[in-house]
């Protein structure tokens, strides 16, 4: 498969490196420099699919670009979610395919599933507090990180009793941790799910990448490995 990779940071080496060692070629790596006037299906080498992760203050831009030259696009970059629906409706105009995800760590969408069980069957449970924890790498931009707010979502609608408070803290080179803890008297539950390393990220981008030309459609990363289409 020809794969394009726009953003040219740690994620994106990373993503390269797997996609290499699934058999795949990289025909273009886009940065910001190269990203100026636009982006062409020549400067992209024609792929087959393209894969974003940059910024939240350029991916809506990247990917009207890119959907707009008919390239099946998965991102990965966090931040972007209000622009959704009108990003939905040209995926529908162009007869598009998109997926993205705040996290592609497999493990991490276990432990999404898992963490809304317990928040149900703790629900009305007043003697109870809950709260979210999570912690990475100090170069990482946003804090809380877009997988926590997606947990904070979901916890919430399984256990509306409790606002789920975030703590989120930059330390080290910490890929990512992230934590739902419930405490009582006497007693406490903690469920986490702990990054080792920033390549799981990259292999689920890839796996995405391999399945989604010929899904037209908006799509999560959960209905790729669940079934199901957002």
């Amino acid at each position: 498969m020809r794969i394009a990779i726009v953003g040219t940071g740690r994620m994106g080496a990373a993503v390269a490196t797997v996609a290499e060692s699934r058999g795949h070629e990289i025909v273009a790596r886009v940065g910001r420099e190269e990203n100026g006037d636009g982006l062409t299906r020549a400067q992209l080498g024609n792929p087959d699919v393209v894969v974003e992760f940059t910024r939240p203050d350029v991916v809506e831009t990247n990917l009207r670009r890119l959907l707009a030259l008919d390239l099946p696009v998965v991102t990965g970059t966090t931040g972007w979610l209000d622009h959704l629906p009108e990003v939905t409706r040209l995926v529908a105009e162009r007869s598009g395919a998109l997926l993205h995800a705040v996290n592609f760590s497999i493990g991490v969408q276990l432990f999404l599933r898992a963490a809304e069980s317990l928040a149900s069957a703790a629900r009305g449970l007043d003697t109870f507090d809950a709260a979210v924890t999570e912690t990475h790498h100090t170069a990482k931009r946003d804090a809380p990180s877009g997988t926590a707010l997606d947990l904070q979502a979901r916890l919430r609608a399984c256990d509306p009793d409790h606002p789920f408070p975030i703590t989120a803290l930059r330390l080290g080179s910490v890929p990512g941790t992230h934590q739902v803890l419930y405490d009582g008297p006497g007693e406490s539950i903690t469920l986490t799910h702990t990054a080792r390393d920033r390549s799981i990220f990259a292999e689920g981008a890839i796996r995405a990448a391999e399945w989604l030309p010929g899904h037209p459609g908006v799509h999560t990363f959960a209905d790729m490995l669940f079934g199901g289409s957002s």
